[in-house]
C-alpha cells in the first residue's frame, strides 16, 4: 500500500492531454501540483508566508529551470544553473499578470509561486504547463483567489490554427498567441505574428477560450477532490463619512490638480492637495502624529483620487491631459543621434522619450542560448533599459529588472518579423532602447525608435513598425477605449 494519497485529473487540450496530480511531491507546500503533457513535467507550488504590514500584494513568482530536465549540463564554468534565463523570467511574468488581479483586496500575506520544470521532452513547451500548474496549485492551496486561470497557446501553421503547437513548430508559426483567462473572461493576451489580420486574432481568441474552459473545469475538479480550506481575509474598508468630508472640502481642488498639464507638475499638484487633506483631517496633537489616522486619511484620499480620474475619463470622456480618447500625444522623430553608432534614432511622444541604438556584427557574434528549449542561438535581439532618472527619481542601477527584460522581449517580438534572413543580410543585429523619459507606453516607444534605428543602420527591414499602448476603463455601464495611454 502506497504512503501517498494521490489525486489526478486531466483535460484533453488540442491533440494532447494535460494532467494535474497532487499528493505525492512537495506535500509541505501550501499547494503542490505536478502538471504534465507528454514527457514534459512541471512541479508547481503555492505557499503562504507571514502577514506583512504593507499596502500592496506581496506576490512573487519564480521559474527555476533545471538543465537536467532536458538531459543537459549547464554550460557555465561552474556547471550549475545561475540567474534565471530570459525565458524563465518571461514565463514568470505570464503567470503573474493574469493571477495577480484575482487575489482578494486586503491580501497582505507573503505569497510565492514556484515552478520547476522537472522533465522537458522538447515537444511540449513547459511555459503553458507552468501557467496552468501555478493556478492549479493556488486552487488547492489555502489562498482564496477569485477564480481558476487556464492558459493555452494558439498557433497558425500553414494557414491552420493549432492548439498548443509543438516546440519544433514554434519557429515556423505565423501566429504565436498565448491566452490566459477564467471560464468567463480573458485576462491576458501575449502574441507575436507575421502580419496576421485582426479577424484571425479574434478567431484564435475564440478557440483559446473554449480550451481554457476545459482547463479551469479540471482545476475545479482537483480543488473539490484535494483542495485545502481557504483562508478568510477581510477587505479593507474606508470610512465613507471621511470620504464624503474630504470630497466636500477638497474634491474640486483635486479635480483641478488632476487637470494639470505635465506629469511631474500634476503629481506635485496632487501631492499638495493630499498634504492639505492630511493636515486638516489628521492634525498633529502635542507635536505628535497619529500614524494610523494619517494612513486612514491617505487611503481615503487615494480612493477619491482613483475614483475621480476614472469617472472623468470613462463617464465625462475627459482625459487628464485634455486629449480626446483616440488622440495621440505630439510626436517628434530624429535619426543619427549617436555619431559612432551604426544606426540610432530618437522617438519622443509627449513625455515619453526613447533613444534606440543598433549595432551590427558578424555572424560569429550571435547570441548563444543555453536553455531547456531547442533554440541555440539568435541573430537579432532587442534590449530595453529603464534608468530611474527617466521618471525624475534617484535609484539603484544594478542590471536589468524583470520589467526591463519583459519590455525588451515585447518590442523584439514586434520587430523580428521584419528582420531579413541571414542569406539576404549576413549580420548579427543588436538594438538597445534607452528610456530617457517615461510617462506611459515606453515599450511601444521602443518599437518605434528601434524600427527607425534599424533603418538608419541600413538593415533592409521588410516594413517599418510602430507601436501604441491601448487601454480600457469601465465604470458601471460607461466605458472608454483609450489610445496612447499615459502613466496616470
Amino acid at each position: 500500500m502506497s504512503m501517498f494519497d494521490v489525486t489526478r485529473v486531466s483535460a484533453d487540450i488540442g491533440d494532447s492531454q494535460i494532467s494535474f496530480e497532487t499528493g505525492k511531491l512537495a506535500k509541505q507546500a501550501g499547494g503542490a501540483v505536478v502538471v504534465q503533457a507528454g514527457d514534459t513535467m512541471v512541479l508547481c507550488t503555492a505557499t503562504v508566508g507571514s502577514l506583512r504590514d504593507v499596502d500592496f500584494l506581496p506576490l512573487t513568482v519564480d521559474i527555476e529551470e533545471r538543465m537536467y530536465a532536458a538531459g543537459k549540463i549547464p554550460g557555465s564554468f561552474f556547471r550549475r544553473e545561475g540567474k534565471s534565463s530570459e525565458k524563465a523570467t518571461l514565463t514568470a511574468r505570464m503567470i503573474d499578470r493574469p493571477i495577480r488581479p484575482l487575489f482578494p483586496k486586503g491580501w497582505h500575506y507573503e505569497t510565492q509561486l514556484v515552478a520547476i520544470p522537472m522533465s522537458v521532452d522538447q515537444v511540449n513547451p513547459y511555459d503553458i504547463l507552468a501557467m496552468n500548474g501555478a493556478s492549479a496549485a493556488l486552487a488547492i492551496s489555502p489562498v482564496p483567489v477569485a477564480a481558476h486561470v487556464g492558459a493555452v497557446r494558439i498557433g497558425k501553421l500553414d494557414g491552420d490554427f493549432v492548439v498548443n503547437p509543438s516546440e519544433e513548430d514554434l519557429a515556423e508559426l505565423d501566429l504565436d498567441l498565448i491566452v490566459a483567462g477564467t471560464d468567463e473572461a480573458i485576462l491576458m493576451v501575449e502574441a507575436g505574428a507575421n502580419g496576421v489580420t485582426e479577424q484571425e486574432i479574434l478567431d484564435a481568441l475564440d478557440i483559446a477560450h473554449s480550451e481554457i474552459k476545459k482547463l479551469t473545469a479540471a482545476m475545479e475538479e482537483l480543488q473539490q477532490k484535494a483542495g485545502k480550506e481557504k483562508m478568510t481575509v477581510e477587505a479593507p474598508s474606508i470610512d465613507e463619512g471621511l470620504i464624503n468630508d474630504i470630497r466636500s472640502s477638497h474634491g474640486q481642488a483635486l479635480v483641478d490638480a488632476i487637470a494639470t498639464e505635465g506629469k511631474l507638475e500634476r503629481y506635485e499638484a496632487i501631492d499638495k492637495v493630499k498634504d492639505e487633506v492630511v493636515a486638516k483631517y489628521a492634525p498633529e496633537s502635542d507635536g505628535e502624529t497619529d500614524e494610523k489616522q494619517v494612513a486612514e486619511v491617505k487611503a481615503a484620499f487615494g480612493a477619491i483620487e482613483k475614483d475621480t480620474i476614472r469617472k472623468a475619463i470613462a463617464v465625462d470622456k475627459k482625459r487628464p491631459d485634455g486629449r480626446a480618447q483616440d488622440e495621440i500625444r505630439p510626436i517628434e522623430c530624429e535619426v543619427d543621434i549617436s555619431p559612432r553608432v551604426h544606426g540610432s534614432a530618437l522617438f519622443t511622444r509627449g513625455e515619453t522619450q526613447i533613444l534606440s541604438n543598433a549595432a551590427l556584427g558578424t555572424t560569429r557574434m550571435d547570441m548563444r542560448i543555453d536553455t531547456l528549449g531547442l533554440e541555440t542561438s539568435k541573430k537579432f535581439w532587442h534590449h530595453y533599459n529603464f534608468p530611474p532618472f527617466s521618471v525624475g527619481e534617484a535609484g539603484f542601477m544594478r542590471g536589468p529588472k524583470r520589467r526591463d527584460i519583459g519590455h525588451g522581449a515585447l518590442a523584439e517580438r514586434a520587430l523580428v518579423a521584419t528582420i531579413p534572413n541571414e542569406e539576404d543580410f549576413p549580420y548579427v543585429i543588436r538594438v538597445v532602447s534607452e528610456t530617457l523619459e517615461s510617462n506611459g507606453s515606453s515599450s511601444m516607444g521602443s518599437v518605434c525608435a528601434s524600427s527607425m534605428a534599424l533603418q538608419a543602420a541600413g538593415v533592409p527591414v521588410s516594413a517599418p513598425v510602430a507601436g501604441v499602448a491601448m487601454g480600457l476603463i469601465k465604470e458601471g455601464d460607461d466605458y472608454i477605449v483609450l489610445t496612447d495611454i499615459a502613466g496616470v
